[in-house]
């Protein structure tokens, strides 16, 4: 016998509902990943059990660019209404759209913390664990970048400074060697002072003495020498 077609209305055994919501949304999966794999096109499916969790698929998990192009065609659409239908939705629409990517953000946000990861299928939690060693790596690249770039100015800024060091260096040991050759110069004139100085001293205390001992010899004392025996 074959099988009976199945009578659509809505499951009144809650044990059975939830068993063929399970079942159905598997086999939705399934079909919605068959036809982006078959086919080449972009799938995003989302599923929302009547206790309010949420279910989704999206071709290599790029549920925001889908939802953006969505989003666009529906713009596209909406902008080959009527102008007074424009004009009178544009608000709601512009709403709408920014609550949705809103929430998708926080949602993926969610996701990247480890949080509601519950419901995620195996599928989606390599795509998550992708993408966080992916935002890993350019972290990790971008910290070595500025760890290079810092090595590298302070080793221009040591340059700098040894360049700096050698320059004061020179200009100190020319000025030491400045120092001592104005002190030999300094020392040489004040020893040529004080030989001008001794050599009249000399001249004239040999004159003095010439003269004593000619007076001497002619029996004559001249006036410096009786004041010199009166005292």
């Amino acid at each position: 016998m074959g099988r009976g077609r199945v009578q659509l209305k809505r499951i009144e055994n809650k044990i059975n509902r939830q068993v063929t919501f399970s079942k159905r949304r598997s086999g939705l999966l399934k079909k919605a990943h068959e036809i982006s794999v078959l086919c080449d096109a972009q799938v995003a499916l989302m599923v929302f059990s009547s206790k309010g969790k949420l279910f989704e698929y999206a071709t290599e998990s790029c549920m925001e660019r889908i939802l953006e192009r969505y989003e666009r065609y529906s713009f596209t659409e909406i902008q080959c209404a009527t102008d007074e239908i424009q004009q009178n939705g544009n608000w709601t629409w512009e709403h709408a759209k920014l609550k949705t990517r809103m929430e998708t953000l926080q949602r993926n946000l969610r996701h990247y913390e480890g949080e509601d990861i519950q419901n995620l299928s195996l599928r989606e939690l390599q795509n998550l664990e992708q993408q966080l060693d992916s935002a890993l790596k350019r972290i990790r690249s971008k910290k070595n970048q500025l760890m290079v770039e810092s090595i590298s100015e302070l080793q221009k800024k040591d340059k700098e400074l040894q360049e700096q060091n050698n320059i004061l260096a020179k200009k100190l040991k020319e000025k030491e060697k400045t120092n001592v050759e104005q002190a030999h110069w300094q020392l040489n004139n004040n020893c040529q002072d004080s030989s001008s100085m001794l050599l009249p001293l000399n001249i004239s205390s040999n004159g003095r003495e010439k003269e004593d001992k000619e007076t001497t010899n002619s029996g004559v004392l001249l006036p410096w020498m009786i004041r010199h025996h009166l005292e």
